[in-house]
């Protein structure tokens, strides 16, 4: 019965503005599952919901079970633009979790105060990775 619960159980939708750009705006579609975790991200400008974003990257990771702090990706689609940051939050998400995680991500920094810098990478996937592990762990602790 709990698997049953467990499939018609709702994903999360989140959106936060990005730490350096607060007029873009990062869209999260979290679907947290026993086995596994499904995470979609994207960005949008506020107040401009007409532009749709392009097809970003995919990536299936998880964690070593020998090497706990190691993790095994593989990419399921690839866009050269976005490819090194899912790879990235892939394998993060897997290594905190220790479960599998699928990431598919389309976040475009260009918006952001200086274009899209290395720090401004660093700072947008710490905020992501701090708002979904809080999420994660808020929902895992209430079921």
């Amino acid at each position: 019965m709990e698997n049953q619960r467990e499939i018609f159980e709702k994903p999360i939708e989140l959106s936060f503005p990005l730490p350096l750009a607060p007029e873009t705006e990062v869209r999260v579609h979290l679907t947290i599952r026993a086995k596994y975790i499904l995470l979609h991200l994207t960005t949008t400008s506020i107040g401009d919901t007409s532009v749709l974003p392009p097809l970003g990257s995919f990536v299936y990771a998880l964690p070593d079970r020998i090497n706990t702090t190691q993790t095994i990706s593989t990419p399921l689609c690839q866009n050269e633009y976005s490819i090194d940051l899912t790879t990235r939050l892939a394998k993060i998400f897997a290594r905190k979790l220790q479960k599998p995680v699928y990431v598919g991500n389309s976040i475009s920094f260009a918006s952001a105060g200086m274009g899209g810098t290395s720090e401004e990478e660093i700072e947008g996937l710490k905020m992501i990775v701090g708002t979904v592990m809080k999420e994660i762990d808020s929902h895992e602790s209430s079921a």
